[in-house]
């Protein structure tokens, strides 16, 4: 295969182990990083490698456009999930019935391959676009989004698309996270004289359920392209040996929200829920503890990027609706820095993640036109 062809690019991709370091079997992103960047200069294009965290960079590369006060964000993330699970070979890219399998192969080098060669048509082929394009490979997705925030911290871009698995669809909106860790104390004592101790489990049990009664509240809010919040108490802990009276538990809280609710409100909420379990204990020792936060992103149906977006699809009929998904991305980062964000990338976010991860060929290649065209008329 010759060195322009998207799907070899892709094979070449998914060969670089990207698991992301925070994960078991994980590595720094330099080496996937190092490739994407020779790839852009053997080439002829404009790129440079900025470290966020030792060995671990974003790329960037550049192909200027006619007007350079303006410029287009095409985002993919090159770390993937870990491969402990995986039935195919992770880093051994095998095509079947037209599908490419291997680790991250829709999530998201799939669609970091389109976007790279939408970049490089435009380049080979001496066409300027109305602004800058400019093309980031970030490190750090998959776990706490520090290569996008490192983006967000310098760039200034007009509007972004983000890469993420869609079916090719165009994401307008999509729903934020609220993780954190709840922490009940209580006092060790022997079981065989349990009312000397606190029970910390017992009592985490009862927040546990004082929390899911307010789950009919969930129900009641709802979005139109993303549903209705979610709660899922993921992770319990606590406990040294059956014959103690546990004196420690502590719970991890995973909580989706939608477009429109308030990362701070929602986390004041709980709090707030915790805090009647004081009426019947008044010496309830409880702490909350946030773990990650990610806003829900939503953008207008007006804004240029969307109706771009939305016009070169129809001219390829395609599906041109806006949609929602209920996962995060970087596009949410992008959204909370001001700048207009739709999420749109090859691969279906079910096979995300999976013990046997493909991306459709046919959906990367129409990717390339669709990245390209956007990029010409937005």
């Amino acid at each position: 295969m010759s060195s322009s062809d998207v799907v070899s690019t892709l094979a070449e991709l998914i060969r670089i182990n990207s698991i992301n370091p925070a994960f078991a079997d994980g590595c720094p992103e330099a080496e996937i990083q190092r490739w994407i960047y020779e790839f852009f200069v053997r080439h002829g294009i404009a790129a440079e490698s900025i470290e966020v965290l030792p060995n671990r960079p974003n790329v960037i590369a550049t192909l200027p456009g006619r007007d350079r006060s303006r410029s287009l964000l095409l985002e993919a993330h090159v770390d993937t999930a870990g491969v402990e699970n995986m039935k195919c070979p992770p880093f051994q890219p095998d095509i079947r019935d037209g599908n490419m399998y291997g680790r991250g192969a829709c999530d998201t080098k799939g669609g970091l391959a389109a976007m790279m060669h939408a970049l490089l048509e435009l380049h080979q082929q001496g066409i300027q676009p109305p602004c800058d394009v400019v093309l980031a490979a970030t490190m750090d997705e998959e776990y706490s989004y520090l290569g996008a925030s490192h983006l967000c911290e310098s760039l200034k871009a007009s509007a972004a698309i983000v890469a993420e698995p869609t079916d090719l669809r165009m994401v307008v909106a999509s729903k934020g996270c609220l993780r954190w860790r709840v922490t009940i104390g209580g006092r060790a004592a022997h079981s065989s004289k349990p009312h000397l101790g606190v029970n910390a489990i017992s009592r985490m049990a009862r927040l546990i359920v004082a929390i899911e009664e307010e789950d009919p509240k969930l129900q009641e809010l709802r979005h139109p392209l993303v549903g209705g919040p979610t709660l899922n108490v993921g992770i319990i802990q606590g406990g040294a040996q059956v014959n103690i009276v546990p004196e420690r538990c502590h719970v991890e809280i995973d909580r989706r929200l939608i477009p429109g609710e308030e990362l701070p409100q929602v986390f004041r909420d709980y709090e707030n829920l915790s805090e009647r379990l004081r009426s019947r204990f008044p010496d309830l020792e409880i702490t909350h503890t946030p773990l990650l936060e990610d806003w829900p992103m939503e953008t207008p149906p007006d804004s240029p990027i969307v109706r771009t977006a939305q016009q070169v699809l129809q001219r390829l009929h395609l599906f041109a609706d806006p949609a929602g998904v209920p996962f995060g991305s970087d596009a949410s980062k992008f959204a909370r820095a001001g700048i207009p964000s739709i999420v749109m990338g090859p691969g279906s976010i079910d096979q995300a993640h999976t013990a046997e991860e493909y991306v459709s060929i046919e959906q990367v290649k129409k990717a390339v036109t669709i990245y390209k065209e956007i990029a010409l008329n937005f």
